[in-house]
């Protein structure tokens, strides 16, 4: 442990404090010690989390503003709802079925990524924004438009643009089940997510981030944030490592929304709207941009506090927004940040300790 460098340890200690919590909170869960609000809230903040981690390799590590992150949730939400829907026949196992359905809610997300990434990534600031935000808003209205059934056929699918169709155009037997009915969205899930899923997929992202940021490949993304320019002069490929960081951070995004989900009976495509990025965006700054560990803890606090503000009633939101405005002062506090900066050893020695 002496021998091991300090990035190393801290990777340790995040999977080890991540680990701890869920160990405590499943024994909570088992033993019947905690509420149902707060048991129904463990597999939302695993995906969040997820959300919060996966969005920081875009905005923190990479430095590029996103705000459609939603956008790709919503993609693995649908996707794994109509893998796991429709593949109940074949695979009975709901933990296996689940599988299935993560790996095809985060390829889905992928294929949309790479699609939206190629053209949007050479776009930089304000404008990259405005364009991954305007990609969230289109993916909602096209799955309001989309009908999804099966039946012993396979797999039948409508887009109902007009708005003049039904369930009836997708011509299902009499024994087809509809799986998304349009602005209905998702009807009749069967709820197949676990919180042991959820720390599963938790720790897997932070595998992936952690050793990405870590590898060569995070070290050329941190350096075209810090100085596109000079990162281009030694032959750096800008727009490839900008997109590996934004695909990856799309698929972690699908699988985190094929959890969601798939842990209520319907789902509609407007719960993954603007408001949604925005949120996980508010994670990830407040819980400081590059920080994974900040990001954690952040999205359980955050998420978390308007349910434990519930006693408040109509007031809640504006404490939980005048806490939100505390926060960022104390976060960007000068005095304190000096202060901290006395309590943690200078860089220089960290770095000689390595």
């Amino acid at each position: 442990m002496k021998n091991m460098k300090k990035s190393t340890k801290t990777d340790f200690a995040t999977y080890a404090g991540v680990t701890a919590a869920f160990l405590i909170m499943y024994a909570l869960q088992r033993g019947g010690h905690l509420t149902s609000s707060i048991s129904g809230q463990l597999v939302p903040i695993c995906c969040f989390i997820v959300m919060a981690v996966s969005l920081n390799l875009v905005v923190g590590i990479s430095g590029e503003l996103s705000l459609g992150h939603a956008g790709f949730m919503s993609v693995g939400a649908f996707g794994g709802i109509i893998a796991a829907q429709s593949l109940a026949g074949v695979i009975p196992s709901a933990p296996l079925r689940l599988i299935v359905a993560l790996v095809v809610g985060a390829l889905c997300a992928t294929i949309v990524g790479f699609v939206v990434g190629v053209p949007v990534l050479r776009l930089r600031g304000d404008y990259l924004a405005i364009v991954t935000l305007a990609f969230g808003q289109i993916i909602k209205d096209l799955i309001n438009c989309l009908l999804v059934g099966y039946d012993s056929h396979g797999l039948h699918i409508v887009f109902n643009i007009s708005g003049l169709k039904s369930i009836n155009d997708l011509h299902l037997e009499e024994t087809g089940k509809a799986i998304i009915k349009g602005a209905q969205g998702a009807v009749g899930v069967t709820k197949i997510a676990s919180f042991p899923a959820g720390f599963i997929l938790v720790m897997i992202t932070l595998v992936v981030i952690l050793n990405l940021v870590r590898s060569r490949t995070g070290r050329a993304i941190m350096a075209i944030r810090d100085n596109r320019i000079a990162a281009e002069s030694v032959g750096l490929n800008i727009t490839k490592y900008k997109l590996m960081a934004f695909v990856i951070s799309a698929a972690m995004a699908g699988a985190a929304g094929a959890l969601y989900g798939l842990n209520y009976g319907s789902l509609v495509a407007s719960r993954f709207d603007f408001n949604t990025s925005i949120l996980v965006l508010v994670y990830v700054v407040l819980g400081g941009l590059g920080n994974i560990w900040g990001s954690i803890i952040a999205t359980v606090v955050l998420y978390m506090l308007p349910e434990a503000l519930r006693q408040f009633s109509d007031y809640r939101m504006l404490v939980y927004a005048i806490i939100l405005i505390l926060v960022m002062l104390v976060t960007n506090n000068a005095q304190l940040k000096s202060l901290l900066g006395k309590l943690i050893p200078h860089k220089k020695e960290a770095a000689g300790n390595e």
